[in-house]
């Protein structure tokens, strides 16, 4: 539960700390003081939509944070896994917004997004309103009330349920996917399979392309190619007689260098190594020689041989052009094929898959069924207590002949089942059932919302009920009433009431007051708790707008009295225990 709340400039309010215990708190006061504000704040704790401009006017941000004491093991876990730790055995929760419209959180003294209060504050605090109030109107919201009322014999089977039902959605997709565009498929195939064919008649090797690219260009240039290596050949060693004088070939050259050398180099042996230096050109000249000589010798003009290479080269540039990307080579052809057989594959084997998933969503359709048929007859049951148990709350809540009915209608199968769910209701015994949004008034709601929350306690206890102006269009004994409901609630859990009515305020364990400064502005105390004589001066001034009035003292008094007298059985049988 929430030990302590602060709020700092938030709206209207400068700085604000509300202490609270268990039990029922009250928070009152003007109108423009700022109590809207609590609520507001706790729903920055649970990660709920802020704007900026909530933030008070000459402040840079506004700041929430709640101190939760007694927190469950599982929420605990989830704050040190997000790096946060607990205070003095509390767990601090903040939210920061700043004018400029960015948000941080903050969680056991660790940032983090801001999604994660909502998943941990969620399981702390809840907050009903007059906008919860009309969202109870809408089917969705009514349902999730019957489910949540029935418990496990209805929780299970939908859980169940809801998985079966996203399956179903799937193979459903994918099987009229694949019969709707089944001529697309064939069509498909038939190109894949011409392409496949074609390319398979060829036979193209890796790296083919290039090897008869290089092929074509020696065959193409054949008798060049010849003419350059004998002349160069020539060049270097000439067999035609020559001058032994003076040779016209490199060999020959190479030869009389060495010889003029060789003559001289016992007297230097710079010159020596020159003279070898001259040497090894000469055997390397006789190299180069030997191996043009031999090139001239292998190189082929096969005419018949060009023609094969060129139509070949044809062949692969016209599979490059259909089946290649962007290199254009013939290995993206290959890996085109590989891709290709892949798809064809799977094309083939749509009809195998059509039956397989036709077979499955017989089986879903089945297994809906069965879930729907015990879900529908867990709502029933539900339903039926559900009905009576409000009708009782509201007899007590000043409506003695109110009737709410929940009507399960049987439907086609949808994520929740085959059911749709409407609340149903008779202000008066011959008044006729309608639908609960045509039937109730705002005050009529907000007590039916309470009845709801009132029986709903037991079967999904949250630690922190937060109320924000439940009893909006409630007067009188029905005020009352509520305000016993409330103090009966807090029993079970930590009740925060935000409320204009002393009729509620007085069955409150603890009163806390939204105070406004002279110039219409909220003190840096902002929430007051009352003692018992500020309380009975609040109670007043709600009831009569005068805090000294005598009359409007009188009645508080009373009320408080029989508050006080509410109480009593319950400290008595706690003494007994």
């Amino acid at each position: 539960m929430l030990s302590e709340i602060r709020i700092t400039g938030l709206g209207v309010i400068e700085d604000a700390t509300l202490d609270l215990d268990p039990g029922f708190t009250a928070v009152t006061g003007e109108t423009g003081a700022g109590k809207t504000m609590v609520v507001t704040g706790v729903n920055m704790l649970l990660g709920g939509r802020a704007d900026s401009g909530l933030v008070r006017h000459g402040t840079r941000r506004a700041r929430v944070e709640g101190r939760a004491s007694a927190v469950p093991k599982s929420i605990v876990q989830q704050a040190e896994d997000r790096g946060g730790e607990l205070d003095d055995d509390e767990l601090l929760i903040a939210r920061e917004l700043s004018a400029e419209g960015r948000s941080r959180a903050f969680l056991g003294g660790a940032s983090v997004p801001v999604s994660v209060l909502g998943e941990v504050s969620g399981d702390l605090v809840a907050i009903h309103g007059q906008a919860d109030q009309w969202r109870l109107l809408q089917p969705a919201r009514q349902r999730e009330t019957l489910d949540t009322f029935a418990g496990k014999p209805l929780l299970v089977p939908l859980q169940e349920y809801v998985a079966a039902y996203k399956r179903h959605r799937q193979v459903e997709a994918e099987l009229t996917e694949l019969t709707t565009r089944q001529r697309d498929r064939l069509a498909e195939a038939d190109l894949l399979r011409f392409g496949l064919d074609e390319v398979a008649k060829a036979e193209p090797l890796p790296g083919e392309d290039t090897e008869l690219a290089a092929e074509e260009d020696r065959l193409a240039y054949a008798d060049g190619l010849r003419t350059a290596a004998t002349t160069a050949a020539d060049a270097l060693a000439s067999e035609e007689d020559q001058d032994s004088t003076r040779p016209n070939d490199v060999l020959g050259l190479l030869a009389l260098t060495k010889q003029v050398l060789d003559a001289e180099r016992e007297h230097d042996q710079k010159l020596a190594d020159l003279a070898d230096r001259a040497g090894e050109l000469g055997y390397l000249a006789a190299d180069l020689a030997g191996e043009l000589s031999s090139y001239a010798a292998d190189v082929d003009t096969d005419p018949a041989r060009l023609a094969v290479v060129s139509e070949r080269r044809a062949l692969l540039t016209s599979l490059v052009r259909k089946y290649g990307a962007e290199q254009g080579t013939v290995d993206e052809v290959l890996e085109w094929t590989k891709r290709s057989a892949a798809r064809l594959a799977e094309l083939d084997g749509s009809d195998e898959r059509v039956e397989l998933l036709t077979g499955e969503l017989s089986e879903l359709d089945a297994k809906l069924a069965e879930l729907g048929r015990q879900m529908r007859e867990a709502r029933i049951e539900a339903a039926e207590r559900l009905g009576v148990a409000v009708s009782e709350e509201l007899t007590g809540l000043a409506m003695p002949h109110a009737k709410l009915s929940v009507e399960v209608h049987e439907t086609t199968a949808g994520p929740f089942g085959l059911d749709e769910v409407e609340f149903c209701f008779a202000a008066n015994p011959g008044s006729p059932v309608r639908p609960l949004q045509k039937a109730a008034s705002g005050g009529e709601l907000s007590r039916v919302m309470l009845a709801l929350e009132v029986i709903l306690s037991d079967t999904h206890p949250v630690p922190t009920l937060v109320f924000d102006e439940i009893d909006a269009g409630i007067g009188g004994r029905a005020a009352v009433e509520v305000g016993k409901r409330l103090a009966r609630l807090a029993e079970k859990a930590q009740v925060i009431v935000v409320t204009h009515l002393p009729q509620v305020a007085a069955f409150a364990d603890r009163h806390a007051v939204v105070l406004k400064s002279d110039d219409g502005s909220v003190t840096t105390s902002g929430l007051v708790a009352l003692d018992e004589d500020a309380r009975l001066k609040e109670l007043s001034r709600m009831m009569a707008g005068l805090e000294n009035s005598d009359a409007a003292q009188a009645h508080a008094e009373e009320l408080l009295a029989l508050a006080a007298e509410r109480h009593k059985p319950r400290k008595k049988n706690r003494s007994k225990g």
